[in-house]
Protein backbone atom coordinates (compact mmCIF):
# COMPACT_ATOMS: atom_id res chain seq x y z
CA UNK A 1 0.00 0.00 0.00
CA UNK A 2 1.12 3.80 -0.47
CA UNK A 3 2.12 5.33 2.79
CA UNK A 4 -0.08 8.91 3.12
CA UNK A 5 1.16 10.78 6.09
CA UNK A 6 -0.92 13.77 5.50
CA UNK A 7 -3.56 14.71 3.10
CA UNK A 8 -4.42 18.32 1.33
CA UNK A 9 -7.61 19.49 -0.48
CA UNK A 10 -6.79 21.33 -3.07
CA UNK A 11 -10.74 23.79 -2.86
CA UNK A 12 -10.58 25.30 -6.70
CA UNK A 13 -12.26 22.63 -9.03
CA UNK A 14 -10.22 21.11 -11.68
CA UNK A 15 -11.04 19.85 -14.98
CA UNK A 16 -11.04 15.99 -14.76
CA UNK A 17 -9.55 15.66 -18.07
CA UNK A 18 -6.03 16.65 -16.12
CA UNK A 19 -4.02 13.96 -15.57
CA UNK A 20 -0.35 13.67 -13.31
CA UNK A 21 1.34 15.90 -15.20
CA UNK A 22 -1.15 18.69 -14.71
CA UNK A 23 -2.22 17.88 -11.45
CA UNK A 24 1.59 17.95 -10.49
CA UNK A 25 2.00 21.07 -11.79
CA UNK A 26 -1.27 22.32 -10.21
CA UNK A 27 -0.03 20.74 -6.89
CA UNK A 28 3.23 22.91 -7.01
CA UNK A 29 1.34 25.92 -8.03
CA UNK A 30 -1.14 25.83 -5.21
CA UNK A 31 1.03 24.51 -2.19
CA UNK A 32 4.93 25.06 -3.36
CA UNK A 33 5.73 21.77 -3.64
CA UNK A 34 5.02 17.72 -3.61
CA UNK A 35 6.09 16.73 -0.86
CA UNK A 36 6.74 13.03 -0.56
CA UNK A 37 4.03 10.62 1.29
CA UNK A 38 1.54 13.46 0.73
CA UNK A 39 -1.57 13.13 -0.64
CA UNK A 40 -3.20 15.99 -2.97
CA UNK A 41 -6.88 15.85 -3.43
CA UNK A 42 -9.09 17.77 -6.56
CA UNK A 43 -12.58 17.52 -7.15
CA UNK A 44 -14.77 18.49 -10.49
CA UNK A 45 -17.06 21.59 -10.30
CA UNK A 46 -20.03 19.30 -9.57
CA UNK A 47 -18.32 17.95 -6.77
CA UNK A 48 -19.00 14.21 -8.84
CA UNK A 49 -15.79 13.41 -9.46
CA UNK A 50 -12.06 13.18 -7.46
CA UNK A 51 -8.66 13.05 -8.20
CA UNK A 52 -5.81 12.13 -5.81
CA UNK A 53 -2.40 12.40 -6.37
CA UNK A 54 -0.04 10.64 -4.34
CA UNK A 55 4.04 11.10 -4.20
CA UNK A 56 5.17 8.45 -2.90
CA UNK A 57 9.06 9.35 -3.08
CA UNK A 58 9.88 8.29 -6.35
CA UNK A 59 7.19 9.46 -8.53
CA UNK A 60 3.40 10.16 -8.28
CA UNK A 61 0.14 7.74 -8.19
CA UNK A 62 -3.18 9.00 -9.79
CA UNK A 63 -6.36 7.74 -8.74
CA UNK A 64 -10.42 8.57 -9.61
CA UNK A 65 -13.51 8.16 -7.97
CA UNK A 66 -16.62 9.07 -9.14
CA UNK A 67 -19.92 9.07 -7.06
CA UNK A 68 -23.26 7.56 -9.90
CA UNK A 69 -25.52 9.35 -7.83
CA UNK A 70 -25.43 13.21 -5.14
CA UNK A 71 -21.62 14.82 -5.17
CA UNK A 72 -18.80 14.82 -2.62
CA UNK A 73 -18.91 17.07 0.36
CA UNK A 74 -16.32 19.47 -0.86
CA UNK A 75 -15.30 23.06 0.80
CA UNK A 76 -15.61 25.96 -1.57
CA UNK A 77 -12.29 28.54 -1.54
CA UNK A 78 -14.07 32.00 0.03
CA UNK A 79 -10.84 33.99 -1.01
CA UNK A 80 -7.66 34.08 -2.71
CA UNK A 81 -5.50 33.83 0.22
CA UNK A 82 -7.19 31.02 2.03
CA UNK A 83 -5.46 28.02 4.07
CA UNK A 84 -4.98 24.67 2.43
CA UNK A 85 -7.74 22.31 4.03
CA UNK A 86 -6.02 19.13 5.34
CA UNK A 87 -7.93 15.75 6.14
CA UNK A 88 -7.44 13.24 8.57
CA UNK A 89 -6.96 9.47 7.63
CA UNK A 90 -10.98 9.29 8.82
CA UNK A 91 -12.12 12.21 7.23
CA UNK A 92 -10.31 10.94 3.82
CA UNK A 93 -12.24 7.96 4.27
CA UNK A 94 -15.51 9.55 4.79
CA UNK A 95 -14.78 12.06 1.80
CA UNK A 96 -14.72 9.14 -0.50
CA UNK A 97 -17.40 7.85 0.33
CA UNK A 98 -19.46 11.00 0.17
CA UNK A 99 -20.15 11.15 3.74
CA UNK A 100 -20.35 14.57 5.73
CA UNK A 101 -16.90 14.54 6.45
CA UNK A 102 -16.40 18.28 8.08
CA UNK A 103 -19.34 17.14 10.66
CA UNK A 104 -17.04 13.51 11.96
CA UNK A 105 -16.21 14.71 15.41
CA UNK A 106 -20.37 15.86 16.02
CA UNK A 107 -21.17 12.54 14.74
CA UNK A 108 -19.55 10.58 17.23
CA UNK A 109 -21.49 12.30 19.69
CA UNK A 110 -25.06 11.99 20.81
CA UNK A 111 -26.40 14.59 22.31
CA UNK A 112 -30.52 14.21 21.96
CA UNK A 113 -32.87 11.36 21.56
Amino acid sequence: MIRIDAMWLAVEPIDMRAGADRLLARVVQVFGAARAHHGYLFANSRSTRIKLLVHDGFGVWCAARRLNAGSFVWPRQATADAAPVTLTADQFGALVLGLPWQRLEQMRVITRM
